[in-house]
């Protein structure tokens, strides 16, 4: 007898269909969604910066509000399966961006490996390079963008 194989959920359910457990673990973990982001008023343009949100523990990249973050910090923006079309802003090595965009998981996930160790391997989070922003004043915040080359920063010179 041949065992049938089962394909992964995330193989098999839209983004959108997925459940709210399944939405959660598409989530890697690595904080960039967590950077403060500034916007050109000219041109609309959004660069991001290595300054994370004050609610992040840059070591283990976990929001430590995150049940009540929109309470806590108004410019939260929360991920949603309805909003999937619009992740073009995020990294490029977003696992909700990667999914949408390529219908698979990154080989780095942890759903795929088990674990963060190739995630954390690799330097896939913002635990080596971001700087809590309230240790930066608001005036400095343009010196801080970075620019993402293949999901990793670089510093960008916006000036």
């Amino acid at each position: 007898m041949i065992a049938k194989r089962y394909e992964p959920f995330w193989k098999t359910t839209p983004l959108e269909k997925m459940s709210p457990v399944e939405w959660e673990s598409i989530c890697d973990g690595c904080g960039k969604c967590c950077l403060q982001k500034l916007q050109d008023d000219e041109t609309e343009e959004v660069f991001y910066t290595n300054l994370s949100c004050h609610q992040l523990n840059i070591g283990s990249c976990q929001c430590k509000v995150y049940e009540t973050r929109q309470d806590k910090v108004s410019t939260c923006i929360t991920l949603t399966p309805d909003q999937v079309d619009e992740f073009h802003w995020l990294p490029d090595t977003c696992s909700y961006r990667v999914l949408y965009e390529t219908k698979d998981l990154p080989n780095w996930h942890p759903l795929v490996v088990g674990s963060d160790k190739e995630m954390l391997r690799q330097g896939l989070t913002v635990r080596h390079y971001a700087v809590n922003e309230n240790t930066v004043d608001e005036e400095e915040w343009e010196t801080h963008v970075i620019k993402w080359v293949h999901g990793m920063p670089e510093p960008y010179d916006i000036i």
